[in-house]
């Protein structure tokens, strides 16, 4: 799921489902997080946040593959793939990027293009979760609007309907 050209992949470091880890946190190598990180991860090969692994913080690898939630920016110098699972709240710098659908990703996204230094250093998880509850509220709006829509379109048929028989 995670990525079908990357198996080749070898990681190095694996943070399971139900791990915590507080603060930031770096490592050599590529990286698995199943559990969750409130913190900068910085990673010098691939980054790989599965299903469940949430990242309250910025992220920084050489290619990036997000299956959960990111809450901050990512800098890739690569390649930054967003699954169908994946749920990022910030901004990507990245040379190649590549969006599944039902993929959220909400941010600015600049590719090929030199990476200012200390990008991503300023956003803190406390803007990132108020980004988080604003996309919430947005989601629930447009099923909101959705759902009037619907009930709209279910009263104009049926009037047209009771016009039909009358005639």
């Amino acid at each position: 799921m995670l990525g079908k050209n990357n198996s080749d992949v070898k990681i190095t470091t694996l943070i399971g489902a139900g791990a915590e880890v507080k603060g930031d946190f770096s490592a050599e190598g590529s990286v698995r997080i199943d559990g969750s990180v409130n913190g900068d991860v910085t990673i010098t090969g691939t980054l790989i946040v599965g299903v469940g692994g949430v990242i309250s913080g910025n992220v920084s690898a050489q290619a990036v593959i997000v299956g959960g939630e990111v809450l901050g920016d990512i800098v890739a110098k690569g390649k930054t793939e967003l699954t169908t699972t994946a749920k990022v709240l910030g901004n990507i710098f990245t040379n190649v990027i590549v969006i599944d659908e039902n993929a959220v990703f909400q941010g600015k996204c600049d590719m090929n293009q030199e990476i200012p230094a200390g990008v991503g250093k300023a956003a803190n998880a406390k803007a990132a979760r108020a980004g988080r509850r604003s996309a919430k509220a947005a989601i629930a709006e447009a099923l909101k609007e959705v759902r009037e829509e619907e009930m709209r379109e279910e009263a104009d048929s049926s009037t047209a309907g009771k016009q039909g028989d009358e005639a």
